[in-house]
């Protein structure tokens, strides 16, 4: 019988949960309807992936997209073209916005924004704060809640905890040791202290109270040492920039380009976070993507603003480091896809198999590009990567089924939709 499909992606290299292998995906009504030799089928639309990887859909647990309020710097829009122009297929956004996400109202108001404006599919996460917290328990249930946030450092005002701070007091008394215009004061001001204080508060916190919490970011190898006494409570997250970059050297070279919450930190720090990657200890990559304009970030430090853009860079930046042989392509995928839809229950994403969402990121390990300012869709414009040569480059974006991106070009208009969770199918 001659099956028939909406689309086959035909001679990729198919990377999934049984390994690697040259094989044809036949897509049918937004999902894989078959995996395997497939010459004999026939298709609306059949794309030559020859030559090429395709992966399960890379997720990005954290980004910024600066909707409502700030929108002069990113929104739901540029923040999600920036996504799928590096193969990111999903987003998880943050709650930091004007007004704050904390409440039905404006969690709501987020989901209308984003359905079919977003390029990519999405989630957000609701914010905790002193004021709502009696609601948290119904809000982290609505459609398309990603969980709930709780920000522990000083740069998200009402949405603080000082109780349970990065660490706030610790902070607070370091103030003096920032040094005007120079960013490499930075790291010094939030030190590594700080960070393993608000890690190990949070996790006698889930202890205490019998849940499981999910560590941002992770900067420092102390905190990577003690999270791994702790993982039947406690997963946690890397970012590329901690991963890529190295003080001083950065702040040398970019100044406060280079600046984020928590700090890029010492070269020691970021083999520590490699270490992470390699015993098991961290369980997704997200990019920390936190735009603001190249004039905001041209103030003299500490009025100039932490953050960067990470979305459209997360793919070719880690896919560089698989070529080094940093990593393998299977544990990047494990970070990126798997983990992602292991640690927060997502349905029917983060593998290649039939009855999926056909949510694919296409790759070319051998090609060579220069990351550029150009090629960045955000709003803000830069990447703190311009002029570095990467090998390995997002080639296609696939959302459920549609081809979104293609050889770095937006080729369907945006169907985005909320990712769906396992926990809240009949919320």
């Amino acid at each position: 019988m001659n099956q028939r499909f909406d689309t086959i992606l035909k001679s990729g290299t198919v990377v999934n949960q049984d390994g690697e292998g040259i094989r044809d995906i036949g897509i049918a009504n937004g999902r894989i309807a078959e995996i395997g030799g497939l010459g004999n089928a026939s298709a609306a639309e059949v794309i030559d992936c020859k030559g090429l990887h395709i992966l399960p859909g890379v997720i990005d647990t954290q980004v910024h997209f600066r909707e409502p309020g700030q929108t002069h710097k990113e929104d739901l829009e540029t923040g999600s073209r920036s996504a799928v122009m590096g193969g990111v297929t999903a987003v998880f956004e943050m709650p930091n916005t004007d007004p704050l996400t904390v409440t039905e109202p404006t969690f709501t108001d987020k989901i209308k924004r984003g359905r079919h404006r977003m390029h990519c599919d999405f989630a957000f996460f609701i914010g905790g704060t002193r004021e709502n917290v009696r609601d948290l328990p119904e809000l982290e249930r609505a459609p398309g809640c990603a969980g709930v946030k709780v920000f522990i450092g000083s740069s998200t005002g009402a949405l603080l905890v000082e109780d349970d701070a990065e660490d706030e007091y610790r902070l607070n008394e370091r103030k003096p040791l920032r040094i005007d215009g120079d960013p490499r004061s930075h790291p010094v001001w939030r030190d590594e202290t700080a960070a393993l204080m608000a890690t190990q508060r949070l996790i006698n916190l889930a202890r205490e109270t019998g849940k499981r919490i999910h560590v941002l970011h992770i900067s420092t190898r102390q905190e990577i040492e003690f999270l791994r006494e702790h993982k039947d409570v406690a997963s946690c997250e890397a970012t590329p920039h901690h991963l890529t970059m190295a003080a001083p050297e950065c702040y040398e070279r970019l100044g406060t380009r280079a600046q984020m919450n928590p700090p890029v930190r010492s070269a020691d720090h970021r083999d520590g976070i490699w270490r992470g990657i390699e015993q098991g200890i961290v369980d997704v990559l997200g990019s920390d993507h936190a735009p603001h304009t190249l004039e905001e970030k041209a103030k003299t430090y500490p009025a100039s603003p932490s953050g960067m853009t990470g979305v459209q860079t997360l793919v070719p930046l880690m896919l560089d480091h698989v070529n080094a042989g940093r990593l393998s392509l299977a544990r990047f995928i494990d970070l990126s896809s798997a983990g992602p839809a292991r640690l927060f229950n997502i349905a029917c994403k983060g593998r290649i198999a039939a009855g999926y969402d056909a949510d694919f990121t296409v790759v070319d390990l051998k090609r060579s590009e220069t990351i550029t300012n150009q090629w960045v869709a955000s709003r803000a414009g830069w990447t703190p990567y311009d002029g570095m040569r990467v090998t390995g480059w997002p080639v296609g974006t696939f959302v459920r089924g549609k081809r979104v991106m293609w050889q770095s070009e937006v080729v369907t208009p945006s169907t985005g939709e909320p990712v769906q969770f396992l926990e809240t199918l009949k919320a």
